[in-house]
């Protein structure tokens, strides 16, 4: 069954080919992520969509009804896609170490998957990777909605990390999850400054380098807590 159409012009005639309904979802998100990887969320039109994508708004407000669900469609399919290596990662911690992962592995499996998207040489160029930095940088509501609202891929690791941690408060394994998500998003976001601030020092062009990094602060972090002061240990226990 056919539904939308793409044009395809050629010397001599202006040739339309039927295009599935799925064909067409696709071409419209395939357009709208190197549209976005480009530009700012804003600055891409409907227009821009349908021009590139080489189908009617009709099609467009058929499978996504607006340009924020669009967006937001968009987002969901990477971020799914993303979390599947980050559990695929994180099951073959736990079978390797006997259903009891290291906190270390744990946290490998958490930030590594994202780190290696928008870092890794092999696929920083990638209208994908581009995508999910800007994604990143600029925090719209149709994103933001599903960032507050979706979170039930993160209380895997959070259990993991507990059962690996099990004389920590419970809140501090929390934030410690937390902190280590927030290096994650900072060291893609503001990786130029950093940069900068360190006069070169300082380089993403390691990827590996730049997660174990992050994954030494976090565990670190994360069984530090003897070594707190008795006030933000109290703060801890209050969450």
């Amino acid at each position: 069954m056919f539904d939308f159409r793409l044009a395809v012009r050629n010397s001599h005639a202006l040739h339309v080919v039927p295009m599935s309904s799925d064909q067409t979802k696709a071409a419209i998100l395939t357009a709208a992520e190197k549209l976005w990887a480009e530009r700012s969320f804003g600055e891409v039109t409907m227009r821009d969509i349908v021009a590139a994508a080489g189908v009617n708004l009709a099609a467009v407000n058929y499978h996504f009804g607006s340009k924020d669900e669009l967006l937001a469609d968009l987002f969901v399919s990477r971020t799914t896609v993303l979390n599947r290596e980050r559990f695929a990662e994180l099951k073959a911690a736990e079978e390797s170490g006997g259903g009891q992962p290291s906190v270390e592995a744990i946290l490998l499996a958490l930030v590594g998957p994202p780190l290696r998207w928008c870092l890794s040489p092999d696929h920083q160029m990638s209208a994908a990777a581009r995508f999910m930095t800007r994604a990143s940088v600029e925090t719209v509501p149709p994103i933001k909605k599903i960032v507050d609202r979706e979170f039930r891929h993160l209380q895997r690791f959070a259990t993991a990390l507990r059962r690996a941690l099990p004389n920590r408060n419970e809140a501090d394994v929390y934030w410690g999850l937390h902190f280590a998500l927030s290096m994650q998003r900072q060291t893609v976001t503001d990786r130029e400054r950093l940069l900068k601030l360190s006069g070169g020092a300082c380089t993403t062009d390691d990827t590996e380098a730049v997660i174990r990094r992050i994954v030494a602060v976090a565990e670190d972090a994360l069984r530090g807590g003897e070594r707190k002061p008795a006030s933000l240990r109290t703060a801890g226990r209050k969450g």
